[in-house]
């Protein structure tokens, strides 16, 4: 411990960093703490004060970085184009967000000469294995300080009470309901309620999107261009992938879409509830997908979802920074060569359906495909494919008849 004198704090202004900053330099003697928060869009109520919220707490620095447009550009679009959603529902809006953070952390470390880096995740999160599993990639010379692991407070009582013992102020209580997690591309929520799977979230669960009952009784259209896996243009005005996400997250959540209350496999290995509400996110997956159904064929598209299925594991379990993240990313890449186009979808009481969809490279075919009379496809040459592709079991049935 003595050969730490100064550490970088992964900072969000919440009760658990708050405690943290006093809590480090008491066991660190002589150590300056510097606190890092990361920018990803969580907007700017979560970030108003913090500068001096973390000094007042007892940091010597507070350094804010501007994420939001990579995180959008560089993870969340290449997430998009894999297809990648984590056991069929949950679209990864932590996940993401964390490597970015990290490696921004990673950098700033290296800048300011810190000797370690500390996070206020528990030890029964995926969190601790995503922040300190990008540290290990990026500055593996950087030690780890993980609190909740090794200190012997236990609840938000006691960080309370530890902050009020040496006259730090917070605004946190004891009566807080639920754990929360914002950024551009989605809003989680967990505690309270939801921890009896028998209780179905109340509105209170629910901090951006409208309920789908509460929603329009009309509904609303938008066109979106895509080029090779990437979102454009909403309504053919251009923009940058991040402005484009927030006016599609203000669309989209006035009418409920987005919102999703699951159960699923953490990488400790305990199940946890949450209620993830990702507005512009479900409408972009929706849009994509639309143009895959145009343009990829069928073993291509087998192989898309394969990519997609693996690698909404890989950005769960916090693997962005390996040699796999790199293949699979540069096979998504290969995949959407070919996936451009336009798209309108209809977004109604928290459904979101591509109802038109057009492209230069579609491989459908109103001469083929129609159930009218054509002059392209012979119809009896189906026959001689079928018995080909059935030769194997064909050939497996009159064995069996010999014997």
């Amino acid at each position: 411990m003595s050969q730490i004198k100064k550490i970088l704090l992964a900072y969000s202004g919440g009760l658990d960093t708050s405690a943290i900053i006093p809590w480090l330099k008491e066991n660190y003697e002589g150590c300056e703490i510097i606190a890092f928060v990361g920018d990803v869009g969580q907007g700017a109520e979560e970030l108003e004060g913090i500068e001096e919220k973390a000094l007042a707490s007892g940091a010597v620095k507070c350094i804010v970085a501007d994420l939001k447009d990579e995180f959008v550009n560089d993870y969340v679009y290449p997430t998009l184009k894999t297809g990648a959603i984590y056991e069929g529902t949950y679209l990864l809006g932590t996940s993401m967000a964390r490597p970015i953070i990290a490696k921004a952390m990673a950098e700033a470390a290296l800048a300011e000469g810190v000797q370690a880096i500390a996070h206020g995740c528990t030890g029964k999160g995926n969190d601790q294995v995503r922040f300190e599993g990008a540290v290990a990639a990026l500055a593996p010379q950087i030690a780890i300080i993980a609190p909740w692991r090794i200190w012997d407070m236990k609840s938000r009582e006691d960080l309370l009470d530890y902050l009020a013992e040496r006259n730090i102020k917070t605004t946190a209580s004891a009566t807080k309901i639920y754990s929360r997690d914002a950024n551009a591309w989605h809003i989680s929520t967990e505690g309270g309620e939801l921890e009896s799977t028998w209780n179905e979230p109340s509105e209170q669960a629910w901090t951006w999107t409208v309920s789908p009952e509460q929603a329009p009784d009309k509904a609303e259209t938008l066109s979106l261009t895509v080029e090779q896996g990437r979102i454009t243009a909403i309504d053919g005005q251009q923009m940058s992938p991040y402005n484009l996400l927030v006016e599609l997250n203000k669309r989209a959540a006035k009418h409920g879409v987005g919102r999703v209350d699951i159960v699923e496999n953490r990488l400790v290995g305990m199940k946890s509830r949450g209620c993830y509400e990702t507005p512009g996110g479900t409408v972009m997956m929706a849009a994509l997908r639309a143009v895959e159904e145009l343009v990829l064929d069928k073993p291509t598209r087998a192989w898309r979802e394969k990519v997609g299925a693996e690698f909404s594991h890989l950005v769960y379990d916090g693997r962005w920074f390996t040699p796999l993240c790199k293949a699979l990313l540069a096979s998504a890449d290969a995949i959407a060569e070919d996936v451009s186009g336009e798209v309108v979808l209809k977004m109604y009481k928290g459904q979101v359906t591509a109802i038109q969809k057009s492209s230069p490279n579609s491989l459908y075919s109103e001469e083929f495909a129609t159930f009218g009379e054509d002059e392209v496809y012979d119809q009896s040459h189906a026959e001689g494919f079928i018995r080909l592709y059935s030769l194997a079991s064909r050939i497996k049935a009159l064995n069996n008849l010999k014997k």
